[in-house]
């Protein structure tokens, strides 16, 4: 296994929507491994593949503490719900943290690495999170979405808020 190399801003890759994956396959399961090391080496939560240079429609989710890793190939969004407003940062734009609006609760449809469909619904921040690295398959990203730039010296002032840290 591997650790990559993100992709900054403003490389036209982060922006780009990405292919539809159809081949299950070794070269495929190599890459969520991959992604998964350098995700973890990064110390963020998510990856998507645009984000190591790869634009096919492939991303994943590791929220830590026990959780499975959320392997999400050619996702796609059924059903969205509430609302809520939380700080987020991205591995693609390193020191960036901003104000973000999105939906409280997801579900989504995806494959996993062999190509079987599943279903996943998640809230919070988990959901955030999902619909973080699907908006970077997309083409969107996280600045587009600033309600307000938050600078980092705000974590220290308030505690609570510093899980709101970690970025995608």
């Amino acid at each position: 296994m591997a650790i990559l190399e993100i992709v900054k801003h403003p490389s036209p890759i982060l922006t780009q929507s990405c292919k539809e994956v159809v081949a299950f396959d070794k070269e495929l399961a190599t890459l969520l491994d991959d992604m998964h090391d350098t995700m973890v080496a990064a110390d963020g939560i998510g990856l998507a593949a645009p984000q190591v240079g790869k634009p096919i429609r492939v991303a994943i989710v590791d929220m830590g503490e026990g959780n499975d890793v959320i392997e999400m190939v050619n996702p796609v969004v059924t059903a969205v719900g509430g609302s809520e407003v939380e700080v987020e940062g991205c591995l693609s734009f390193p020191g960036l943290y901003g104000e973000v609006e999105r939906p409280f609760f997801v579900r989504i449809e995806a494959q996993e690495r062999d190509g079987s469909l599943y279903q996943l619904e998640a809230e919070d921040y988990e959901a955030r999170a999902i619909m973080h690295e699907i908006d970077h398959l997309n083409g969107v990203l996280f600045d587009s979405k600033i309600l307000r730039v938050v600078d980092p010296s705000e974590f220290e002032e308030e505690p609570d808020d510093l899980e709101e840290d970690e970025q995608n």
